[in-house]
């Protein structure tokens, strides 16, 4: 396994992450799978575990506090909050209300005192920057969180972040959590250079694009991939940007198997190859999945397989621009465009 410091903070990191999202209800995993999973990881030098209250709306939490009871001391436990967890009108967003709130809920359902990285899920366009970093700032000279950061935020929000931090002289995001793969591309635009300008690690979910790189999407082959039933619509080869991912998969898995690496080690590998990202969040649902994720550990994609890589999906492109999950609130409501 590989460490590399998260961002500014001093603090060593694996350079994969377990990510907990499929704990829980939506992976369908249970807690002896859940503790599997974990002891698996710890195992294999994973010293960073993500999750987040929405999670299973909370279950997932309470896996991951049950599988590392005991052994906190030795583990960087990261979780976030800001999306809904429930149709209640103020469970959700980024007030001080409710990240004091949503926090406590978080520590008991963890079982623990406090977490190393509290994360902001989502902009939340109705609170400013201010009230947001104040409340992070509170708790984290409370004792409750080690560090703070944020999640898919636009280049633009995250400057904006830094500028109300020096400003109101506050506490600052120490890391940003974007979506990243092969063949999401999109944030080396932009978001990127932007959390180098400033120092903030990142930690890339979906870096095997919600399975399209993992192996379970091949041309001619029944796709077998879990999110698929979660998410079908993201499968649906009549999709032109579906068609052009299974084209980009395909030649994708003969750069591999020239370079003697399996689809997931390539994917993997390509994403910690970027000196602005620190670490990659693997999202396993079985110790299997989870074994075949951390065959990547000590992947190290050579200068001539990058370039491959860059010829069949071009950097700063996301072959699927509609799932980004970073675009301005007024591209998506005509009300505020025209207010």
């Amino acid at each position: 396994m590989q460490y590399r410091t998260l961002g500014r903070t001093g603090v060593q990191v694996s350079t994969l992450v377990l990510g907990a999202m499929n704990f829980g209800a939506l992976g369908r995993t249970s807690q002896d799978e859940a503790t599997a999973i974990v002891d698996a990881a710890l195992d294999a030098g994973v010293n960073l575990i993500d999750t987040a209250d929405r999670y299973s709306q909370g279950e997932s939490e309470e896996l991951v506090g049950r599988a590392i009871a005991g052994r906190r001391d030795d583990i960087v436990l990261a979780t976030k909050a800001t999306l809904p967890m429930d149709d209640t009108r103020n469970h959700r967003g980024s007030s001080r209300r409710w990240l004091y709130t949503a926090l406590d809920n978080s520590l008991r359902r963890l079982g623990v005192d406090h977490v190393d990285l509290y994360q902001i899920h989502r902009w939340d366009p109705t609170t400013s920057d201010e009230e947001t970093l104040s409340a992070l700032t509170d708790l984290q000279r409370a004792g409750k969180i080690r560090y703070f950061g944020c999640s898919t935020f636009p280049a633009y929000r995250i400057v904006q972040a830094e500028w109300a931090a020096r400003e109101h002289r506050l506490s600052r995001y120490v890391t940003e959590q974007p979506s990243y793969s092969i063949l999401q591309r999109g944030i080396e635009t932009h978001v990127l250079p932007v959390t180098e300008q400033y120092g903030l690690g990142v930690l890339a979910w979906s870096p095997l694009a919600s399975g399209w790189l993992s192996g379970a999407v091949r041309a001619g082959r029944e796709i077998t991939t879990h999110r698929a039933d979660v998410l079908p619509q993201r499968f649906d080869l009549t999709v032109e940007a579906n068609r052009a991912r299974l084209d980009a998969v395909e030649q994708l898995a003969k750069v591999a198997d020239e370079a003697g690496l399996t689809l997931i080690q390539l994917a993997l590998g390509f994403v910690t190859a970027h000196p602005a990202v620190t670490s990659a969040i693997i999202g396993p649902r079985t110790t299997d999945h989870l074994r075949s994720q951390l065959a990547a550990a000590d992947t190290v994609l050579p200068a001539d397989v990058l370039d491959a890589i860059d010829a069949i999906v071009s950097p700063g492109v996301d072959l699927a621009p509609e799932e980004k999950n970073d675009t301005p609130p007024a591209l998506l409501d005509p009300a505020l465009r025209r207010r």
